[in-house]
Parts: C-alpha cells; sequence; structure tokens
C-alpha cells in the first residue's frame, strides 16, 4: 500500500488541448525543451535510454539552477505508452553523484496521466516507488524530486503557453 513517503503526486489544469500536453510529455524532444534533459533517441515502451541534463528553455531560474547538473548522464526506462492517456518510465531518483554508481539500485515509477477537462487538459503527475530507494538517501531523493515536480509542473505549463 502507497503511503506518504512513498509517492509524489503533482495535479494541474493545463489550459492546452490534451493533443498538445500529450505531444509535451510522450515526444522526446519537446519533453527535454521544457524538463531540461537530452535523450539518446525516441521514447519508446521498453526503451532503456540516456538522458543528459541541459538547462530548460523555458524558465531561466529553472535553468541556472539546472546548470550546475548540465551533461551529467542518467538512465530512463520507458515503461508504458498508452497514446493520449498515459507515458511513463522509470528512473533512479536523484542520482545526482557523478561518481556513484546507481545501476543496482531500485528505479522509481513516473507517471503522466492526462483526462480532458472543462477548459484543457488535467495533467497527473506522479512519482512511486521512494520506500525502495536505500535508507540513506530516500528522505532526500523523496525531497528533492518532490521539489523538482513542483518546479516541473509550472515548466510544462510555460512551454505549453508558448504555443509549441
Amino acid at each position: 500500500m502507497s503511503n506518504v513517503t512513498d509517492r509524489i503526486e503533482k495535479k494541474m489544469l493545463l489550459r492546452a488541448p490534451r493533443e498538445r500536453v500529450w505531444k509535451a510529455v510522450s515526444e522526446a524532444k519537446r519533453f527535454g525543451y521544457w524538463f531540461g534533459m537530452e535523450v539518446d533517441g525516441e521514447f519508446s515502451p521498453g526503451a532503456r535510454m540516456t538522458g543528459r541534463i541541459v538547462p530548460t528553455k523555458v524558465d531561466p531560474e529553472i535553468a541556472k539552477m539546472q546548470e550546475a547538473y548540465r551533461g551529467y548522464p542518467f538512465v530512463i526506462v520507458v515503461e508504458r505508452i498508452e497514446p493520449m492517456t498515459l507515458f511513463s518510465l522509470r528512473w533512479h531518483p536523484y542520482a545526482v553523484e557523478p561518481d556513484t554508481d546507481y545501476s543496482q539500485e531500485p528505479m522509481t515509477l513516473v507517471q503522466f496521466d492526462l483526462q480532458d477537462a472543462p477548459g484543457g487538459t488535467l495533467l497527473t503527475i506522479s512519482e512511486s516507488g521512494f520506500d525502495r530507494v536505500p535508507l540513506a538517501r530516500r528522505a532526500e531523493a523523496f525531497r528533492s524530486n518532490s521539489e523538482g515536480w513542483a518546479h516541473q509542473s509550472r515548466m510544462i505549463e510555460k512551454y505549453l503557453a508558448l504555443g509549441e
């Protein structure tokens, strides 16, 4: 059973059609533009990819925060793609120490759920599985990613406002 230490959830009403929101979360290049990363290919179910931090193009303040991690690689495994409804991936949360091998740690599950809503699209971003992260870094990973998803929620909204 899920609890408050295992799962982060952010809900937002985006003033954009579902198709535009879907493209923003499910197309690697668009995702990277607002999120602040580049990946080595296109998202497809089961794909194991390497992402690299690059500062976001939609928020100068967040871009400054990301600059310290520029070029830092991390692994993404695409879990599911259900067009216009669900995109999910796995990764190692807050894996930011350059000399640390995170490959033996469990990954968390990140999901982007889309639903039609009056005036736009309801997007729910959730990340779960923190209770399996090693205890030594669990609280910091949860805190950092919770703050990170709050920032990312604003950045996808800014990205969609650009009309991309």
